[in-house]
């Protein structure tokens, strides 16, 4: 499938509108010239059920298995449960145990690899291989990238006069989501990912016009833990991205705690955007993507 028209992304967002819900558009008096794209409110916490959700529906596979630092894969786990779907989750060193609760919780299994993001995901390919179950990665996939497109879709429908778009930036699905979707918007609109400073893959192989790989990074956004662009997501974002912005876990902190104090429960990764539209000083209307907002504190939404 195609995820370079207008119409794949619209029939994208009919095929899985049974198994996620559309989000609210915030606005925070302390935050002028910004509206929230309320990703916290998803089902399964966070914008990973969009591309699970059409990843396991167009795959088709009586079962998956998904390398994940937790989000993505309590949405697969969401998601598996509902179409009866067997799941697998490896996680990494140093993912969430709070998280990992939820999958299990979910019904799936969980596996646990030695190592950054890299190794979990290459452990899930060979699981998968001896198993016989399809590989859903987090972002690397081009039905992944085209569900996670219906986030920056909505915003743009509901918000049509954004001038600009910032997103959290790991593997880089909802980047280059937001990318397919703003090149299809009726005028112009800037999207701008947002990646912690330590693990700053897709400036660094943007600079060097090539995907580069990093050891693993130190950041408490440990949902943008990867290690090197996805094949699908870099030409995308290489042809479309308008700028990316480093932020420190000083400013996610920040971030994180202005959305706290607006009654809204983001997690770190969930703020890095909003800490990427402080630095950069979001010229015009702006969209804050909230990708997430499974802290340890509260379980995913169902």
């Amino acid at each position: 499938m195609s995820t370079t028209t207008s119409t794949d992304l619209r029939a994208v967002a009919a095929r899985i509108a049974g198994y996620v819900r559309p989000t609210p558009l915030l606005r925070v008096d302390a935050l002028p010239g910004i509206v929230l794209k309320a990703e916290h409110l998803q089902r399964g916490g966070s914008f990973k059920s969009r591309g699970a959700a059409n990843a396991l529906l167009g795959l088709g596979s009586a079962a998956v298995v998904a390398g994940s630092s937790g989000n993505h894969g309590i949405a697969v786990a969401l998601l598996g449960r509902a179409l009866g779907v067997g799941v697998t989750v490896v996680m990494a060193e140093g993912a969430s145990a709070a998280k990992e609760a939820v999958i299990r919780g979910l019904g799936a299994q969980v596996r646990h690899a030695a190592g950054g993001v890299a190794e979990r995901d290459r452990q899930a390919r060979e699981h998968a291989g001896r198993t016989g179950g399809r590989v859903v990665p987090s972002s690397d996939h081009e039905l992944v990238v085209a569900g996670q497109a219906t986030v920056a879709l909505e915003i743009l429908d509901d918000a049509p006069g954004t001038d600009v778009v910032y997103v959290p930036t790991g593997g880089g699905g909802l980047l280059a989501g937001a990318c397919l979707a703003a090149e299809q918007h009726y005028r112009p609109v800037r999207v701008v990912g947002v990646e912690p400073e330590a693990g700053r893959r897709y400036a660094w192989s943007l600079a060097a016009d090539r995907p580069v790989r990093i050891p693993p990074p130190d950041t408490i956004a440990d949902g943008l833990r990867a290690q090197h662009p996805g094949e699908v997501p870099f030409p995308i974002i290489r042809r479309r991205v308008d700028d990316l912005v480093g932020v420190t876990d000083e400013e996610i902190t920040h971030a994180m705690r202005l959305l706290h104090g607006a009654g809204i429960e983001a997690e770190p990764s969930g703020s890095v955007a909003l800490a990427g539209a402080l630095r950069h000083g979001f010229p015009g209307r702006a969209a804050v993507v909230v990708s997430g907002g499974n802290n340890h504190s509260r379980k995913a939404t169902p």
